[in-house]
């Protein structure tokens, strides 16, 4: 892969947002989400939810976006609210364990040191990912409702602002 570049999100990224994020739920959890979900509502689930964070920001989010010859190949956003959290991180699949996400990661921390994410718990890659990047596990909690309507144990990963 070429050189890959981080900036902020657009509108203009609306729609290559939604679609990494379409296919990263699709590729990575197929038995966590229910494939009804996954095949017939999640594309355009995920072009409103884009849609809305992008055509009108909230002041407390912001999303960073990763390219490599022009074009998407990862995303964070980021709620910077009392607690701010990571709430949503992908990298397209042929992208992955090429550094893109530790990228994202480390501009993330670099913008907001105290950061927490939520992981499902049965996301094993997930929580190998964040545990490598130095984030701790601090807490386990029924999550959700998700995008699909189910429920799941969820752990929370914290970086307590002194890496």
């Amino acid at each position: 892969m070429s050189e890959v570049l981080l900036r902020q999100a657009t509108v203009d990224d609306v729609e290559a947002i939604a679609e990494l994020h379409t296919q990263s739920w699709r590729d990575h959890y197929r038995g966590m989400y229910a494939n009804a979900f996954l095949d017939d509502e999640a594309a355009a689930d995920r072009l409103e939810v884009w849609g809305q964070r992008l055509r009108e920001p909230v002041a407390e989010g912001f999303t960073i976006v990763a390219e490599a010859d022009g074009v998407l190949v990862g995303f964070a956003y980021v709620i910077c609210d009392e607690q701010p959290k990571l709430q949503n991180l992908h990298v397209r699949t042929d992208a992955q364990r090429q550094g893109v996400g530790s990228r994202l990661v480390a501009e993330v921390l670099r913008t907001v040191p105290r950061l927490h994410v939520w992981v499902r718990e049965d996301n094993a890659a997930a929580r190998t990912f964040y545990e490598a990047r130095g984030g701790a596990l601090a807490g386990r909690e029924l999550g959700g409702p998700f995008a699909d309507g189910s429920r799941a144990p969820v752990l929370c990963f914290v970086w307590p602002g002194d890496h």
